[in-house]
């Protein structure tokens, strides 16, 4: 039963499901998971949501919660912090990261206990970097993954596209959607790797609003403190880059409030706001 449940974040399966496929009662299968949510609580590894009703039942969301989000930042800052990281030009090589499958899970798992109670319909991000931990984040949650392009292709149909002002490079770029990725009124989830002035997350909403989809939560991998006012004020990043570092000398990168305040194996978090 637990392998079912997780083997499919996300999926709903009704007590008869899981009763018939472990041999069992019913009964007996309300039982098996009490014992199973209060062993992923206490792991904090995620937790089990049940639902009533004609369509309801139970599913499972790999929430990273507690001390183990905390273990989790606290590696992710550690791992990223070596000298030999920082590129020239004081750029911080984070790519085998993005796009290592353990990683980009666990990843995924502590966006989607950050943004576990914002009811996202659908996760968003921008190509390339960003695309395996919003697909983790898109897994952990139950949610699809839509894919804003630079350049709209033809294999994916009409197009919406806009043009924005990066933040840091101030040049004008394009972003564009396929007008059958969203249905207006959905609930949209962004997930990026990097934000330093917010131009590109700035770029995302607007490109979200002009289709009719409703942003309910901006997270990002690390957040820079400069510029300190960035163009979107609603967000949640794992780390915060303090300050830049020379090549060959280590990044200063910590966990941002709402990760140090994590609450323990009930999940979740209090920190709210700006930058969080």
């Amino acid at each position: 039963m637990t392998c079912r449940l997780v083997s499919r974040p996300g999926a709903r399966w009704s007590l008869r499901e899981l009763a018939a496929g472990s041999g069992v009662a019913r009964s007996t299968v309300s039982e098996d998971l009490d014992t199973i949510r209060h062993a992923l609580v206490q792991s904090g590894s995620g937790r089990l949501v049940t639902s009533s009703g004609p369509h309801g039942g139970v599913r499972y969301l790999p929430l990273c919660t507690g001390a183990r989000l905390q273990h989790v930042v606290r590696s992710l800052a550690e791992t990223l912090a070596r000298p030999d990281r920082v590129l020239p030009g004081s750029f911080l090589f984070m790519t085998d990261i993005l796009f290592s499958p353990e990683w980009s899970r666990q990843i995924g798992e502590c966006f989607a206990a950050a943004f576990a109670e914002a009811r996202a319909e659908v996760i968003v991000t921008v190509e390339t970097k960003g695309i395996p931990i919003a697909l983790m984040t898109a897994r952990a949650l139950g949610c699809p993954l839509v894919l804003l392009r630079r350049d709209a292709r033809v294999t994916e149909g009409s197009a919406v596209s806009i043009n924005y002002v990066s933040g840091s490079s101030q040049r004008i770029q394009s972003m564009s959607v396929p007008r059958r990725s969203l249905v207006p009124g959905s609930r949209a989830l962004i997930i990026d790797d990097f934000m330093k002035a917010g131009g590109t997350a700035r770029g995302m909403v607007d490109l979200l609003g002009e289709v009719g989809a409703l942003p309910v939560g901006i997270g990002v991998v690390v957040a820079t403190t400069q510029p300190a006012v960035k163009k979107v004020q609603e967000y949640r990043s794992l780390l915060i880059l303090e300050q830049p570092a020379d090549e060959g000398r280590p990044m200063r990168l910590r966990a941002a409030p709402w990760v140090q305040q994590a609450e323990g194996p009930s999940g979740g978090s209090r920190a709210q706001g700006p930058g969080a």
